[in-house]
C-alpha cells in the first residue's frame, strides 16, 4: 500500500509540475514520451508516507494521493505569493503569469 501511494504521488506531481498535452489543427502535438515530460522516481526526493492503523475493513485504495497533489501545491504558492495560479501544469510560466496580473 505504501508503494500505491507513493506512486500516486509522484504521478500527482507529474501532473501538477509538467503535464500538459498541446491541440494543433485539432490533433494532439505530443507524440510519445518523448515530447511528452513525467516525473520518474530518478526525478523525485524521498517521500515520509504512514498508513493510519484502524478497526475498520480493509477498502480500495486506488490513486488516492493524485487528488491532493495539485491543490496542495495550488495553495502553497498562494500562501508564499498571495495569487491564485489557475492554470496546470503549475509550471515556472504559469506562476509568472499568475504574479504579473
Amino acid at each position: 500500500m505504501l508503494a500505491q501511494l507513493e506512486g500516486a504521488v509522484v504521478w500527482g506531481l507529474s501532473v501538477a509540475l509538467l503535464e500538459q498535452l498541446d491541440v494543433k489543427d485539432g490533433a494532439i502535438v505530443q507524440s510519445n514520451f518523448h515530447e511528452y515530460p513525467v516525473l520518474r522516481m530518478s526525478d523525485m526526493p524521498q517521500i515520509h508516507t504512514s498508513l493510519v492503523v484502524t478497526q475498520a475493513p480493509p477498502t480500495g485504495m486506488g490513486e488516492l494521493g493524485v487528488a491532493a497533489v495539485a491543490p496542495a501545491i495550488g495553495n502553497a504558492l498562494f500562501n508564499l505569493t498571495g495569487k491564485r495560479v489557475r492554470q496546470m501544469p503549475l509550471s515556472p510560466a504559469a506562476v509568472k503569469k499568475a504574479l504579473a496580473a
